[in-house]
């Protein structure tokens, strides 16, 4: 379930997050991007930002992490929101290894002390909008950004589809939508009955005879021209393989995980989670422990 973000602007750009290095630059390229910061931005907050990039490159010198210093590339777009994610982004632990991941470039780096352990391509949310039913409010599918945390860890991981993917399905297919919830039945216009037995949605028939239908993505249960949405917990709404062979979980819906699509990859097609090929997903599980810090920008 990935279908909760921030709207961001696409032309705002990295911050404080490219401290984090994964690229490779100059000194000179920094007071020349801490001058236009400067220019860009109202002055309270400019001021609070310089205190704090500042302090961060004398750190920086001090540790004798020239090779992080040498990476940071502000290309600030003068926005209030972005300044205020930057000056209240924490920094990536100097104890442990942590996750970064790029929006822009669609690239995931796993760190410790400023070493690359791993990298890979990635697919984010592809920022688009769906409105839900009645027009009240829609969903954003976007990858947060921000600082999250790898809750818990799945191999051979099953997808309940949220609503979403359901409404989705329906108006691309051009067909109404039908609701089944647990203790109701729907009649057919064949005379049959959709229920649920145990964990099943069946066909019961007018001739007594049970059949239990199959579901999965893209080829979901359709019943006289609607999408039938099974209830929660059935077997008709776990979908296997969809998610790849592992997932790594960051709450809230979402999380990093494998894909049976492979070709997505590098781009921003996802509802918000963010997919992996599979070879690529299953060693970052070996690798990666539970608790572990994701810093998304």
């Amino acid at each position: 379930m990935c279908e909760r973000a921030p709207t961001e602007n696409p032309k705002l750009t990295t911050g404080i997050a490219d401290f984090f290095g994964h690229g490779r630059g100059s000194a000179i390229q920094i007071v020349g991007i801490m001058l236009a910061l400067t220019a860009a931005s109202t002055a309270l907050l400019v001021h609070t930002v310089g205190v704090r990039l500042r302090r961060d490159v004398a750190r920086l010198v001090l540790e004798d992490r020239l090779e992080v210093l040498d990476s940071a590339r502000w290309r600030v777009a003068g926005s209030e929101r972005m300044l205020r994610d930057a000056e209240g982004a924490p920094e990536p632990p100097h104890d442990r290894p942590y996750l970064v991941i790029s929006l822009e470039e669609r690239h995931l780096w796993f760190k410790l002390r400023g070493a690359i352990l791993f990298t890979t391509q990635v697919a984010t949310g592809s920022g688009k909008t769906m409105v839900k039913e009645g027009g009240a409010s829609a969903w954003k599918f976007e990858t947060p950004r921000g600082r999250l945390v790898v809750q818990s860890k799945e191999e051979a991981p099953v997808w309940a589809p949220p609503d979403w993917h359901y409404v989705e399905q329906s108006r691309k297919r051009g067909l109404g939508l039908a609701r089944l919830e647990i203790g109701q039945s729907l009649a057919v216009a064949d005379g049959s009955v959709i229920t649920v037995e145990g964990n099943d949605v069946v066909r019961v028939r007018p001739d007594g005879r049970r059949n239990v239908l199959e579901a999965t993505d893209g080829r979901e249960i359709v019943v006289d021209g609607k999408v039938l949405v099974p209830p929660l917990g059935t077997t008709q709404r776990r979908y296997e393989r969809v998610l790849g062979t592992h997932r790594l979980n960051m709450g809230n819906g979402y999380a990093m995980h494998g894909t049976n699509q492979p070709e997505t990859v590098g781009r921003a097609v996802s509802h918000g989670c963010v997919r992996l090929r599979n070879e690529d997903i299953a060693q970052l599980y070996a690798m990666v422990p539970v608790g572990t810090p994701v810093y998304i920008y």
